[in-house]
């Protein structure tokens, strides 16, 4: 099964992202579920969205306005006024995770295809995320419908930065540097 067909059926896949491998899936609340059991994930935990581009993010969650977010390897945690997936949201649905990456050609193509998913690193919690495909845990990789392998990534996740302030914070550095 590809990818797109795989995520329209509501199966998790492995797609190479900016950074990392990511365990993805459609932003629907079933696909989310077996999203967090396959990695052992935690539901207090949130779990970014990352979407084929700004016009996607904004038919997604209307009120934002994708100008103000931080592109390419941020995370930007934004208000989530009207309380979007909050199965994606962890502890705080008034809050919701969002990236405007610079993809692979080959995941953009199957983001295109979707519109977005929900992106998390296709690891074990606590363990160091994968920058090639033979680093995700076997038991992940049984558990997707499909993976696309890019060959070795940089091994770095986003920087996420809490926008929902007054200024921004950095909460986890990675691979972005705030200007």
């Amino acid at each position: 099964m590809d990818a797109v067909g795989a995520l329209r059926a509501g199966r998790p896949v492995l797609l190479p992202t900016d950074g990392v491998y990511g365990l993805c899936c459609t932003l629907d609340e079933a696909a989310v579920t077996r999203l967090y059991e396959l990695k052992g994930r935690e539901r207090r935990q949130p779990t970014a969205i990352i979407a084929a581009g700004p016009d996607a993010l904004r038919e997604l969650i209307p009120e934002l306005d994708p100008a103000t977010l931080l592109a390419g390897p941020f995370t930007s945690i934004v208000p989530n006024p009207a309380r979007r997936f909050p199965w994606l949201a962890g502890e705080n649905a008034d809050a919701i995770g969002v990236r405007l990456p610079v993809l692979p050609p080959v995941t953009q193509a199957v983001l295109e295809s979707v519109g977005a998913v929900a992106a998390t690193s296709a690891n074990d919690p606590g363990e160091p995320p994968a920058a090639r495909l033979d680093e995700v845990p076997e038991r992940i990789r049984r558990g997707c419908g499909a993976e696309i392998d890019a060959g070795q990534l940089p091994g770095t996740p986003s920087t996420v930065v809490d926008l929902t302030g007054k200024a921004p914070v950095v909460l986890r550095q990675g691979a972005g540097e705030l200007p």
